[in-house]
């Protein structure tokens, strides 16, 4: 007869040891890799480099760039309706751009990253600019009044 043992791996030693998870760590390279696949597609565009990883990736940087920044101002909602509300505000920025522009009779793919860049990099920095400005002086030093 064989006996079946418990084989402990490294991972589980290490868990026990450290007190960190392994798969918290994922998540800041997952963060990385798309923001290089973003920017990768925005510079395709851009360069107008003949590529088929150009359009995936665009429709990519067109979608993560204004959701990211969305997401950045809605930190008290909970992590799936901010996911939620923030994919759906991403589409409509970009059905904006592209109407705007059709409008306009300005239509242009370059035109319309730019435009998206800029929107979503805007959203951006103003959520940082109330997050750091709506803090009173105890908050920033992490004491809060009760």
């Amino acid at each position: 007869m064989q006996t079946i043992r418990r084989i402990r791996t490294s991972t589980s030693d290490s868990t026990q040891e450290t007190g960190r998870d392994p798969g918290r760590d994922l998540l800041p390279l997952l963060g990385g890799a798309a923001t290089v696949v973003a920017v990768v597609g925005a510079v395709l565009a851009l360069a107008d480099v003949e590529s088929p990883l150009r359009a995936p990736f665009t429709l990519f940087f067109l979608l993560a760039a204004p959701s990211t920044a969305v997401a950045a101002a809605l930190r008290g909602l909970e992590p799936f309706s901010r996911l939620l509300v923030s994919v759906a505000a991403a589409v409509a920025v970009n059905m904006l751009v592209a109407q705007g522009m059709l409008a306009l009779h300005q239509w242009s793919t370059t035109g319309g990253i730019v435009a998206v860049t800029a929107i979503s990099t805007l959203t951006l920095l103003l959520a940082s600019v109330r997050r750091t400005h709506g803090r009173t002086a105890g908050e920033r030093s992490g004491k809060r009044d009760s």
